[in-house]
């Protein structure tokens, strides 16, 4: 694997911990959060990422994921894509022999992501306050490889999240839809009956980490 010594990226944390949404919710992932990103959803749990952060060299961030002796990478946000330089670290972490997930907004477009990522593609509802920063032209180049997550703040959002799944055949397309409650403004349990009463194929998500750690940074 050859690393560009040039390439850099400005990072918030890396930390090792138990990964709480997604498909390998459950499993040690080491966390790659980079900073800044171009929304404000209301819900947002990782503000602290929007600005601040330390410029590192993809070879350095390389060494520290390495330390850790992980399986499971997950690059993250803000919106990690927001930097260019975040296609050749998913590259690199892929090279390296993790299995990697990229979350993503959505909003940015996920063509030059390495096809060895799990691209995990958060599609705004109304309720999120930038439903209009969705990029729809990423929905035809997602795979069996690739998730998409609905977070729902309502039944307007469960229902509109409902009507996309419908809309581009998602359960089809991709290997994982993800509807999850906005934490403090949807019941779980609320989320779990309409999905049971609707028959949908969606996997109902918590996310793990807020009950284990109370969105304590690090974890």
């Amino acid at each position: 694997m050859s690393i560009d010594p040039s390439c850099s990226l400005r990072i918030t944390e890396i930390f090792y911990s138990i990964q709480g949404e997604s498909r390998t919710m459950g499993l040690p992932t080491v966390f790659v959060r980079l900073t800044g990103c171009p929304l404000r959803c209301q819900y947002c749990d990782t503000a602290y990422a929007f600005t601040g952060g330390e410029v590192r060299s993809l070879e350095d961030i390389i060494a520290q994921v390495a330390s850790y002796s992980p399986r499971y990478i997950c690059v993250t946000g803000g919106e990690p894509l927001a930097q260019p330089n975040c296609i050749p670290l998913l590259a690199a972490l892929c090279d390296a022999g993790y299995q990697v997930s990229l979350e993503t907004s959505g909003a940015l477009d996920v063509s030059a992501v390495d096809t060895r990522v799990s691209r995990v593609v958060d599609l705004k509802t109304p309720g999120s306050a930038e439903m209009s920063r969705n990029l729809y032209a990423n929905i035809a180049i997602l795979g069996r490889q690739d998730q998409v997550k609905f977070v729902l703040c309502s039944r307007e959002d469960y229902d509109w999240a409902r009507f996309k799944l419908d809309e581009y055949a998602l359960s089809e397309r991709v290997g994982e839809v993800l509807f999850s409650p906005s934490h403090g403004q949807l019941s779980p349990r609320q989320l779990a009956d309409w999905i049971v009463e609707d028959n949908l194929p969606v996997r109902f998500q918590m996310q793990l980490h807020k009950y284990l750690w109370n969105d304590e940074p690090g974890h």
